[in-house]
């Protein structure tokens, strides 16, 4: 069995990690195609090169979030390699460009975090899940919640419980984040006594929201350290003295910082599973989540861009007592690569 992966972000790169490795192991060829939607060395070349992942077979390097530029050039390698699944992850524009690819190619589609809804069709990764999984063969879902959601909207693919191969990328490098990097000393900050912060969807780098945002952030009196994505880092201004805004960094670096935050501040869905794992509570600025569970659980804030309510849930944050597992096991990678098996499900 041979399998071309689609890969163009930084959370896509590390889930690849371990979904990688499971399929070496379950003797299933691999190819991957990097779409070049994150072509800032910061956000895409460090995590092959620090996460010991196979080069890319194709790199487009298209420099563009498009997906109808990313098109053609995923279709062609399809169509050379001919693979038994064309894999995609998540919501982002990669992913919507690789499944519609391989349909034109007539190669099924296994989607990776399928079922998940925000309830918010303005956002466009809440468009593209909805078209991934109604164009999906096989629909691979971390939890029970996301089967129920793909089952009311009727969808055709075959549904495959598996977990979040996120937790697992988390169990393989988490242990060694720690140990190797030196983040904290660098940016001055000691555990437990500072935030973290990272913006960076496309409705927040906008000025009316980003300039809210800001204010929060400004109302807050605990140091700051906040990895800028390049879009944001060019659009934002005004921040106080005690945020330090610094380039983005690798995996390793920013498990490390991110695990012995006081609380993190983000707009990423990734990073709101992650903050629960590592047990650092979350304010998250938007106004849903597609990661009930951990609002539900107590876990996770939504704020918006409302600079009084990020103030009031900073001050307030603590993980609850009791936290149900979710997310899965660990052992979602080698799940899927056994799902890609239909006599196997």
């Amino acid at each position: 069995m041979k399998v071309l992966s689609v890969v163009g972000n930084r959370p896509q790169f590390i889930k690849s990690a371990p979904l990688s490795l499971a399929l070496r192991q379950g003797g299933i060829d691999e190819v991957v195609l990097h779409t070049g939607q994150h072509y800032d060395p910061e956000l895409s070349q460090v995590f092959f090169d620090e996460l010991d992942l196979s080069e890319p077979g194709y790199r487009l390097d298209l420099h563009s979030a498009d997906p109808h530029a990313m098109q053609p050039g995923i279709r062609d390698a399809t169509e050379r390699e001919r693979p038994d699944w064309t894999l995609v992850y998540g919501d982002t524009n990669s992913t919507l460009a690789g499944t519609l690819a391989a349909v034109d190619a007539g190669v099924p589609v296994a989607h990776v975090e399928a079922g998940l809804r925000s309830g918010d069709l303005s956002m466009p990764e809440e468009r593209n899940r909805i078209e991934v999984d109604r164009l999906a063969d096989l629909l691979l879902t971390p939890d029970e919640r996301s089967r129920a959601t793909l089952e009311a909207e009727g969808v055709h693919g075959r549904i495959a419980v598996v977990g979040d191969v996120m937790r697992d990328a988390l169990d393989l490098f988490a242990p060694i984040a720690r140990p190797r990097s030196t983040v904290l000393e660098r940016f001055g900050v000691t555990a437990e006594q500072y935030l973290v912060c990272t913006v960076h969807r496309e409705a927040n780098v906008r000025p009316e929201r980003l300039n809210r945002i800001v204010e929060g952030l400004n109302g807050l009196d605990e140091p700051i350290v906040f990895p800028a994505h390049p879009r944001t880092a060019a659009v934002i201004s005004g921040l106080g003295a005690h945020v330090q805004l610094v380039s983005p960094l690798g995996y390793l670096d920013f498990a490390a910082l991110a695990s012995q935050a006081r609380v993190i501040l983000t707009d990423s869905g990734g990073l709101q599973k992650e903050a629960y794992w590592y047990g650092v509570p979350c304010v998250t600025m938007r106004p849903s989540t597609e990661w009930v569970d951990t609002v539900e659980a107590g876990a996770n804030v939504l704020v918006d861009d409302d600079p009084v309510a990020l103030e009031r849930a900073v001050a307030t944050a603590r993980m609850p007592e009791e936290r149900p597992q979710l997310y899965g096991d660990g052992h979602a990678a080698r799940r899927i690569a056994a799902a890609l098996y239909p006599e196997r499900a």
